[in-house]
């Protein structure tokens, strides 16, 4: 792996990793504006705390070493997560505001998967 693609991969899950436990904290607390939302997007508020472990489970997937089955499940769990944030959004006609913050979790979670090492990476056998 080249000096170039280790700094773009850091880059990239450090700002992942933020993003997803600052909005898991912020869904386990049952802030009232991601209540509001949930009920604006018209899921039970139940989501929140499923979401948010969810998130700090797999961001802990990502950073810890090893383990790279556990990685990929974590990845894919963002990726599902995040898209169906922004079809949520998208159904309900909010305005594109209310899409960056997931989009944005998309693109770093890809450029994340892309860009880990080897030895997070799953080999085929």
């Amino acid at each position: 792996m080249t000096k170039r693609n280790k700094i773009i991969y850091w880059i990239a899950t450090v700002w992942l990793s933020l993003g997803m436990v600052s909005t898991g904290i912020v869904q386990l607390i049952h802030m009232k504006e991601e209540v509001e939302m949930m009920m604006h997007l018209g899921y039970p508020l139940y989501f929140l705390t499923i979401i948010g472990v969810w998130k700090m489970l797999g961001v802990t997937a990502v950073l810890i070493p090893k383990f790279p089955l556990i990685k990929e499940w974590a990845y894919a769990g963002f990726f599902i997560a995040m898209s169906g944030a922004v079809i949520s959004h998208i159904v309900v006609g909010d305005n594109i505001k209310e899409i960056f913050g997931p989009v944005l979790l998309i693109v770093l979670t890809i450029v994340s998967w892309y860009f880990r090492p080897l030895e997070r990476r799953l080999i085929p056998a």
